[in-house]
């Protein structure tokens, strides 16, 4: 039945992705707000405006850092032509560097260059009705999100009462501490996500600048929101971050030198900034973190990978809570391998184990 109920929601993550991922954005932003709009209702303010002061601060944050990324590819692409003739010198060279070790000829690369071209002409019609399927996600987001989190904020003890009033079976205490936990791990998770967020935007924009390399605060700042993926997305971030360098600077060792900064910083960020910040709040093992994520960009794209650690940490928790899921729970957690869990599931004993079966 646990499997079947995964297999089911996992279904309707799949087809109803448009739907439930603002919903779940929006949870996510309703529990980062809620202590702002507590402190606000304490201070005797109208429960109307104790939900539209954070909400509006929050709006223009993300629209401020959405205009500071939309300025700067603004900016990468102003500088086009000059890209344009870096590409070629850097392909160049890299085609004669090719042909060194593999003995394949330019000809032959330029031959399979235009092949790939035109098979990318023949997708264009995918590729431009995926990309305008996005825009329609995006501007989804836009309206949708706010609504959803102010209606969140508006009815959350409405929304409380109806999940405990559904079990009428004596679990509605257990019910209130699944609820009251998952809050306050999904508040503290993403609270301290946003700190980590611009301790590495910081760290990462020290380097870039005192290396001196152009678009440095741009891809500081890409590097540090490609973070929020666990995983897949300081690797993407790495190889988007050395090829813009290795296109836009005229020295080589500009590239191996973002390399080890980006590896510093995540050496820190995952030795340091995770354990200090984020802490115990979300305690995933690094195998099914990766699985999670990966099960998630296959079910709903980059923000079904984002969504992974959040959705696992709930689900930890409701498994911990009821008895039948424990082993779920522990499956999930890494208390055992650190030695802070020491729950263990005894294996029923066998009887007259002297006795043979026959078949």
């Amino acid at each position: 039945m646990v499997l079947l109920s995964l297999v089911i929601l996992s279904v309707g993550l799949f087809f109803g992705k448009g739907i439930i991922l603002p919903i779940l954005f929006a949870i996510l932003l309703s529990m980062l707000l809620l202590p702002i709009t507590n402190f606000l209702a304490r201070k005797k303010f109208p429960k109307t405006l104790s939900i539209v002061i954070p909400l509006v601060v929050a709006i223009l944050v993300i629209a401020a850092i959405v205009y500071f990324l939309s300025s700067q590819v603004v900016n990468f692409l102003d500088d086009a032509p000059k890209l344009r003739e870096r590409i070629s010198e850097v392909s160049v060279s890299f085609q004669k560097w090719f042909t060194t070790s593999t003995n394949i000829s330019v000809p032959k690369q330029n031959q399979y260059f235009n092949d790939t071209v035109e098979n990318i002409k023949d997708e264009a019609p995918k590729i431009v009705s995926a990309t305008f399927l996005s825009l329609t996600e995006i501007l989804t987001y836009i309206v949708l999100l706010p609504i959803y989190t102010f209606l969140i904020l508006y009815y959350r003890t409405t929304i409380k009462t109806f999940f405990i009033g559904v079990f009428k079976n004596g679990e509605e205490e257990r019910v209130h501490e699944v609820l009251s936990e998952s809050g306050t791990i999904a508040q503290q998770y993403i609270t301290g996500l946003l700190i980590e967020t611009s301790i590495v935007f910081t760290l990462n924009s020290v380097g870039f600048l005192i290396l001196g390399i152009k678009y440095a605060i741009f891809l500081a700042l890409l590097a540090a929101l490609l973070n929020l993926i666990p995983y897949v997305g300081m690797l993407v971030a790495n190889i988007i971050c050395m090829i813009v360098t290795l296109i836009s600077s005229e020295n080589i060792s500009d590239v191996l030198w973002v390399g080890i900064i980006l590896a510093a910083v995540q050496f820190i960020d995952n030795n340091f900034g995770m354990p200090l910040i984020v802490g115990n709040k979300v305690r995933i093992n690094a195998l099914v973190t990766i699985i999670g994520v990966l099960i998630g960009g296959a079910l709903c794209g980059i923000p079904g990978m984002f969504l992974a650690i959040p959705g696992l940490a709930v689900l930890k928790v409701i498994f911990d809570k009821v008895p039948e899921l424990k082993p779920w729970g522990l499956l999930l957690g890494d208390e055992v391998e650190n030695g802070e869990n020491k729950t263990r599931f005894k294996l029923p004993k066998i009887k007259n184990r002297s006795k043979v079966v026959k078949v």
